[in-house]
């Protein structure tokens, strides 16, 4: 039997609503009309940022990369290193695919690089530079041709590290220019800023609500809500490990759900003991407390099969697995975003440093799609090749036929014609004959 030891009291809603909405589409008309005299409006508005550019020249990036630290520059490219490695091993595992599937027919695809990328890094409340790591650096992998990414500045100021990882990571392109007016400037272009294909990385609930309007103008990475983090654990760990990553996680915003799912009722209780007393010294606890007070969540389970339901039905963003057998989770749940195995890791890890992407799946879209990794970078590609007459004629024949099931008569004729021409067959027309 499953028992709720602690409730939600909110829930997070799926996609903009009406106002938010309203007021995006407002912002993306008005750069699409105005284009770069928009964006410098809403830059100032918004950021109270103005600058006659907001492309950074090299000068620019370059101090920023000069001002990092020693151990600063160390600790990016050690993250940059994990990140592109993973990369690089994801990018291997696909390969472009030639099949004689009968004689003289041959079929193919070929993994083709997005041309032109624009990565979104967020940073009004915290400057996020993994997330610099994260898209700009998955893109160069995939061999997309042109990257370009947008920041906001931080503080009223050009965000540094955040620049610095842009530019480390191989961005083509960077811009000072943050929310709703950066992402219509990438889908639509302006007059000096050249429009991509695809828009990456995530922000906040104005952003992911822009990239939901341009979706189909431009392609998007993920549909991104709230940050979710999901705690499987049992006995063999204790409450102070599971609060800690519950409330590591709930920082990031007051509507960021924090579960645990046990089959312990004692770390349950302890788990509760802990995150209270963690909220006294938190420095972030006026975030994390509220996340909690709203969306934590208890999930008492008296079985691992329980546990496994439980979240399959959540399909939480992040999951860490806290349990004996770690490995059961990893080889029996189907609907997650990424998963943390064994107490020695944690969601953190993934967020910074160890490789995997963090943009991930959220509200319950794990269950149908992963998150950014390589292969979104990439379009697979379908092509065909008919090497001799005998099989032009043979397909010719089924297509004719099939064609003509469905009362396509010129999808029929263009069959029929390649039948007369390569099999010396002669097939009754499909059209009436030219009477010329």
């Amino acid at each position: 039997m499953i028992r709720t030891i602690k409730s939600a009291r909110g829930s997070v809603v799926n996609g903009g609503n009406g106002a938010v909405t309203s007021a995006v589409q407002t912002l993306l008309d008005q750069v699409e009309q105005e284009g770069d005299r928009a964006v410098r409006e809403l830059s100032i508005r918004f950021d109270k940022f103005d600058r006659d550019s907001y492309r950074l020249t090299k000068a620019e990036i370059d101090a920023c990369i000069n001002s990092l630290t020693g151990r600063e520059r160390e600790d990016l490219d050690f993250a940059q290193d994990q990140i592109r490695k993973f990369a690089e091993a994801q990018r291997a595992t696909l390969l472009d695919l030639e099949i004689e599937t009968l004689p003289g027919v041959v079929l193919g695809h070929r993994n083709v690089p997005i041309q032109n990328v624009g990565c979104y890094v967020p940073g009004g409340k915290y400057p996020l530079l993994a997330s610099a790591h994260m898209t700009v650096l998955t893109a160069r992998v995939a061999g997309c041709e042109r990257i370009i990414t947008c920041a906001p500045p931080f503080q009223g100021k050009v965000a540094e590290k955040i620049v610095a990882a842009q530019a480390l990571a191989g961005a083509d392109e960077i811009y000072c220019l943050g929310g709703v007016q950066a992402i219509a400037a990438m889908a639509y272009g302006t007059e000096t800023i050249a429009p991509v294909d695809m828009v990456a990385g995530p922000g906040n609930a104005y952003v992911a609500e822009a990239k939901r309007l341009l979706f189909g103008k431009v392609g998007i990475d993920l549909f991104a809500g709230p940050t979710e983090t999901l705690v499987i654990a049992d006995d063999s760990v204790d409450g102070e490990l599971v609060a800690t990553d519950l409330l590591g996680q709930a920082e990031h915003g007051v509507n960021s759900p924090a579960v645990l799912i046990t089959n312990s009722e004692k770390l349950a209780l302890d788990t509760v003991a802990e995150i209270e007393r963690l909220l006294t010294i938190l420095p972030t606890a006026a975030i994390a407390a509220k996340a909690w007070e709203d969306f934590g969540e208890i999930i008492l389970c008296e079985t691992i099969e329980e546990m496994v339901a439980e979240a399959d039905r959540l399909a939480s963003e992040h999951v860490q697995v806290m349990t004996r057998d770690p490995d059961y989770f990893l080889n029996s749940m189907r609907n997650y975003g990424a998963l943390f195995l064994g107490a020695r890791t944690n969601v953190s890890f993934g967020d910074k440093v160890i490789g995997t992407n963090h943009t991930l799946p959220t509200n319950k879209a794990a269950r149908y799609t992963g998150g950014l990794w390589v292969g979104k970078f990439l379009k697979t590609c379908t092509y065909q090749r008919i090497l001799t007459d005998e099989a032009s004629a043979l397909i010719g024949e089924y297509g004719s036929r099939l064609s003509l099931m469905e009362g396509f008569v010129g999808h029929a004729e263009q069959s029929n014609i390649r039948v007369r021409r390569y099999g010396g067959r002669n097939v009754g027309y499909a059209m009436p004959v030219d009477p010329r």
